[in-house]
């Protein structure tokens, strides 16, 4: 019974919130709440990369679950040292395995989420849309599966401060400005990673050098994609 619960909850739910945040910071489990969350993060992007590459090839699909946790795992790296000084110098009382626990849960539900658009995904595939059809739905993934683990991130900010009192309030006003730190990285990560999805007409190759950036190739897809539609 206590293994169901403890895989129940892996992820916030609107029922089991307080419970799971509590839990969460629970200093005697940091360390193995740690390094649950991380194996699921690393199983969780490493499943939704194989399946945005496997529209191309077997390579690309490897080549894609490889670079999945990898970016995210330099996300936190990247992020966590700035954002935890901060949160220090505010007043803040959670230690920094509660910090990245907190962040990695937002983490896991994300990914778990991106999981659950895979047989939406595959539909579309299998339906033959286009590459720039493929890429902006997942970007939109992307996009809606990271407002809920900030979101989930936030409420247990909000809970550290109003219920355990070990979290300042300006603290979780400050982390609305990281979240736009922590997409901004996100995105340059993932556009330096490229190609996760790569276009049926190219070659395989694990990286690709191409004009421009992130927003521009957006926008380029969406004229093709009209352009597609228009014929």
């Amino acid at each position: 019974m206590d293994k169901k619960k403890e895989k129940f909850e892996l992820i916030p739910t609107f029922q089991n919130n307080d419970a799971y945040y509590e839990k969460l910071l629970d200093e005697q489990n940091t360390k193995k709440r740690m390094l649950s969350l991380m194996l699921y993060l690393m199983i969780f992007s490493f499943a939704y990369g194989i399946v945005m590459g496997v529209n191309h090839s077997f390579a690309q699909a490897i080549s894609a679950g490889l670079k999945m946790p990898v970016l995210f795992i330099l996300v936190l790296l990247i992020c966590v040292p700035a954002f935890y000084v901060i949160q220090y110098i505010l007043g803040s009382k959670l230690k920094m395995l509660q910090i990245l626990n907190i962040i990695l849960s937002g983490f896991v539900l994300s990914t778990a989420i991106m999981l659950s658009f895979i047989p939406i995904y595959i539909f579309f595939v299998l339906i033959g849309s286009n590459y720039h059809f493929i890429q902006l739905l997942n970007v939109a993934i992307f996009l809606f599966a990271g407002v809920f683990g900030m979101k989930a991130i936030l409420d247990a900010l909000k809970f550290s401060c109003e219920k355990k009192n070990l979290y300042p309030k300006i603290g979780v006003d400050i982390f609305k400005f990281w979240i736009v730190i922590i997409a901004f990285v996100g995105v340059q990560l993932a556009w330096n990673f490229r190609p996760l999805i790569a276009d049926k007409k190219e070659p395989f190759k694990i990286f690709r050098q191409y004009e421009g950036n992130f927003y521009t190739a957006i926008i380029y897809s969406f004229e093709q994609l009209f352009k597609k539609d228009n014929r």
